[in-house]
């Protein structure tokens, strides 16, 4: 599996099997200021975790082999889905609380492909509720938003890493140069972690043998 990172909450997940490759992208997002996808970015499936303009550019990607003809297979809310041996679970929660009030929907995604299970937290800003833990149980890949404003506060996220202690954290949607201005940089949330800061990747290649056993991984990608 390699795993490439494009800004925000946005991944490609790209997958061989016997059956061929399958590619997921996750919240492709609006071209702001200079943080934009790639012109060529192509999927058999999109989810998307929010109505926002940093979650939601389905039309910023087409689909494998089709160019402008056919799309994507677009999931944008709660249910279970399966595409070319890749299974997808929407989980639905609300986005944020005002006035003691929930307002807004988020869905929260299981993606399950080959013997690798992945969770992608989407646009999450509150604790997450011990409710979710039948869903979100042995996690190998956690996505999870750090950045505050919109999304969990890096403490949040730390926190929400402790309940579901994946086996590999990749953090999402904070700060990396001039893009998300209004977000915390990755640090806050390294810091409360309480791992040391590893090398900046380019993209993630991983298999189920190359997972830690006893311990949890931090990987921060550069966004391509």
């Amino acid at each position: 599996m390699i795993i490439t990172w494009h800004g925000f909450s946005c991944f490609k997940i790209q997958e061989t099997r016997q059956s061929g490759e399958v590619t997921l992208v996750t919240d492709p997002f609006e071209t702001e200021g200079a943080a934009k996808l790639p012109r060529n970015l192509a999927a058999d499936i999109v989810t998307v975790s929010h109505d926002g303009k940093r979650h939601n550019a389905v039309d910023a990607v087409s689909g494998i082999g089709d160019g402008e003809k056919n799309g994507p297979f677009v999931i944008t809310g709660p249910g279970e889905y399966e595409v070319k041996d890749m299974f997808v679970t929407g989980v639905p929660t609300f986005h944020e609380t005002v006035d003691d009030k929930e307002k807004g929907t988020v869905t929260m995604y299981r993606i399950n492909v080959g013997e690798l299970h992945m969770v992608h937290l989407g646009a999450l800003k509150h604790p997450l509720d011990e409710k979710f833990m039948e869903d979100f149980h042995d996690v190998d890949v956690l996505f999870v938003p750090v950045g505050g404003e919109d999304v969990l506060t890096a403490k949040q996220a730390a926190a929400v890493v402790q309940q579901i202690e994946p086996r590999i954290i990749i953090p999402m949607h904070y700060k990396n140069g001039d893009v998300g201005a209004d977000l915390a940089t990755v640090e806050a949330f390294v810091k409360a972690l309480g791992l040391p800061k590893p090398e900046v990747l380019p993209k993630l290649k991983l298999s189920k043998k190359d997972l830690p056993q006893d311990e949890m991984r931090l990987v921060l990608l550069d966004p391509q």
